[in-house]
């Protein structure tokens, strides 16, 4: 156990010491600022605004940003949904791969575009190289750049002063894509491939297995370049079926090291970016406390749970429960991923979450459930947590009779409306499709466990969607009629609901005058501040799902006892 609170402690300083100059590297990228790489891709990027007739100097208002968000994710969702009907007649597919229905591809194409990465299939059966190089890779990028671009477009409106413009969206996601993905990505598939994570557009191979000589076939395919992004930018998903559990994903322990990392490593960076834009370092460390003690305490409740109340087998040394986790991670590994890919809005995993203990379950349930802004996705985890401490200041003026202001902006009816659509729209939804999935006749076919601990596994996957997380608790048929479309709406409404809504709010925000602070002024650091936040955001997710962890993990964790 010593082992593995020493391994947890290295891997979360290793993170804060490389998130600060990552976060103040983005910073000075999304303001126009030189960086290192600006004689390199300066031209590039140019050539891209005469390509697109965009001029960057060019200021939007949120209805148009807004809209030029929705109509170029609207754009990728018909991309990705005709390339994965059309992908048996196109090149780069060796293994003749059909076409996936029309209701999976709709589902898989709304999952990508919205950032979600949830696979009702597996990558090496029912994706073709291209459709998986050029249409989910490529999503990978633009949708994690187009949370980053909405993130900054919200600090743009708090450091308006009354002109309510919020940038250029087009300006912003070329910029993130060109100076921050792509480098990053280039870096970490280059390491990955050093690893034996494999990249190659060859024909699947067939091998002998070495203990029996029987026939194996290994798929193959441009794997590291599509597991870089899908970590850096929050994606998740697998390019295999086994995701990074399986041995061509994640090979090593290193490889383990660099994954895990990169899945925190950008929205970290964003709360220090956040800092820098407005001219208070204080408020970036505030919301990265806040996110680092939600991320250490659920951590540690999975990491005990696993090492103390799973079954333990007879002849089996490592410690632990080791049931679903690969011997290379073991219990302390498992458990830091599950943490983190589920506080994060990532959703790759390597280990199977189906066979976690009932506690462990149920904390990874309530860390999607909380809206995913402990780190979250990247640019949506920030800008969630934004709307908590919103909220948090507004709850405050109301107890002592002020009107509530943040970062010198007066909260107001039309903030707190958008507020709440960011907040409450996530668990409305994972609520709702839950619902609707146990009333229906044909749902205790598609579980593979009865009672508390199938309704988890109900539970699990609307959350999953509804949290635009992606990761799968197994044992539910995800590919049925009806969870594709459903779900696929769901994942739709959830992230692009909030995204509009944080873009109203941003030109709400910039329209009003900065207003100075006072001695009634609520400080916003500090650690009541810190408190407080902690407060609201617990009240919110115990409120909307204490019920529903009542039916599931908890009942589950109960019977298990007994």
């Amino acid at each position: 156990m010593k082992m593995i609170v020493l391994q947890d402690a290295a891997f979360l300083l290793l993170l804060i010491g490389l998130s600060i100059p990552l976060g103040r590297y983005m910073y000075r990228v999304m303001t126009g600022e030189k960086v290192l790489l600006t004689k390199i891709l300066s031209p590039v990027e140019r050539a891209l605004y005469r390509l697109m007739g965009v001029k960057p100097e060019e200021e939007m208002t949120a209805w148009r940003y807004a809209l030029s968000v929705l109509l170029f994710s609207g754009v990728g969702l018909i991309a990705v949904w005709v390339l994965e009907l059309l992908q048996r007649k196109l090149p780069f597919n060796p293994e003749h791969i059909g076409a996936m229905s029309m209701p999976l591809a709709f589902n898989t194409a709304a999952s990508f575009v919205s950032n979600t990465n949830w696979q009702a299939y597996s990558g090496e059966s029912a994706m073709s190289y291209l459709t998986q190089a050029l249409g989910l890779t490529v999503q990978n990028f633009v949708s994690a750049a187009a949370g980053i671009a909405v993130l900054f477009a919200l600090i743009r409106g708090f450091l308006g002063k009354t002109k309510g413009t919020l940038g250029s969206f087009w300006c912003d996601l070329v910029r993130v894509t060109l100076y921050v993905l792509i480098p990053l990505s280039t870096i970490l598939a280059l390491i990955l491939v050093s690893q034996g994570v494999v990249q190659s557009f060859d024909s699947y191979k067939a091998v002998a297995a070495l203990e029996n000589g029987a026939r194996q076939l290994i798929p193959l395919g441009p794997a590291a370049s599509q597991i870089a992004i899908k970590q850096l930018g929050t994606n998740g998903g697998g390019f295999f079926g086994a995701n990074s559990a399986y041995p061509l994903e994640n090979p090593t322990v290193f490889s383990n090291l660099l994954e895990l990392l990169s899945i925190l490593l950008l929205p970290a960076a964003l709360c220090v970016s956040f800092g820098v834009a407005v001219k208070d370092r204080k408020q970036g460390r505030t919301l990265y406390t806040v996110m680092l003690i939600l991320f250490i305490a659920a951590l540690a409740v999975i990491t005990l749970s696993e090492q103390g109340l799973g079954p333990v087998y007879s002849g089996v040394s490592a410690g632990g429960s080791m049931e679903g986790k690969e011997i290379i991670h073991g219990v302390g590994t498992s458990s830091l991923w599950a943490t983190a890919t589920t506080a994060a809005s990532n959703g790759s995993v390597n280990a199977m979450h189906d066979s976690f203990t009932p506690l462990s379950g149920m904390m990874m349930l309530f860390l999607m459930q909380l809206g995913e802004i402990v780190f979250g996705g990247v640019g949506s985890g920030l800008y969630g947590m934004i709307a908590f401490v919103v909220l948090t200041v507004f709850i405050a003026g109301l107890m002592v009779g002020r009107t509530p202001e943040y970062l010198g902006k007066k909260i107001e009816p039309f903030d707190m409306k958008m507020v709440c659509l960011i907040v409450l729209t996530p668990p409305l939804l994972t609520l709702l499709g839950t619902a609707v999935a146990v009333s229906l006749p044909q749902a205790p076919s598609w579980l593979a466990n009865p009672g508390p601990h199938g309704f988890t596994e109900i539970l699990y996957a609307f959350t999953s969607l509804a949290g635009n997380n992606g990761s799968a608790f197994a044992g539910y048929a995800a590919n049925t009629a009806f969870t594709n479309i459903a779900g696929g709406l769901i994942m739709l409404i959830a992230r692009f609901v909030p995204l509009t809504a944080v873009l109203l709010l941003a030109g709400n925000l910039g329209g009003k005058k900065t207003v100075a602070a006072s001695d009634g002024t609520l400080p916003t650091t500090g650690g009541l501040f810190v408190g407080m936040l902690l407060g609201v955001i617990l009240l919110v997710g115990a409120l909307s799902f204490l019920p529903a962890l009542a039916l599931g993990p908890i009942a589950d964790y109960f019977t298990s006892i007994h």
